[in-house]
């Protein structure tokens, strides 16, 4: 495995990086997509939702909580998955702030 030298970068840059690497899975997508539509906390089988396997699903479940995207709570056998809204804003602003960089190029390709 490559080594990211991530330490020559700053503190925002690696920060940004961690958030784009959070969203990059199309699975981790349809996990916030299907949480963000039922307007609530999900505590059903999200297997059935979305067609992975369990172990996946958790191994992504995972990735957004430690991201802070999501908030898990645990109710009786089951644990139930809400969006984090402080975090989620926070992923937004950055995401806006980087987006909204002018790129004015000069006609070069």
């Amino acid at each position: 495995m490559g080594i990211t030298k991530s330490e020559l970068f700053s503190d925002k840059k690696n920060t940004l990086a961690t958030m784009f690497k959070v969203l990059a899975h199309p699975a981790r997508l349809a996990i916030l997509q299907y949480i963000i539509n039922q307007k609530a906390c999900i505590c059903n089988d999200l297997v059935e939702e979305l067609g992975l396997a369990q172990a996946t699903i958790s191994q992504h479940l995972k990735e957004l909580k430690t991201s802070g995207l999501i908030q898990g709570t645990i109710e009786g056998k089951s644990v139930c998955y809400c969006i984090d809204d402080a975090v989620w804003k926070d992923f937004s602003e950055e995401f806006k702030d980087f987006f909204a960089q002018n790129i004015d190029l000069k006609k070069c390709c």
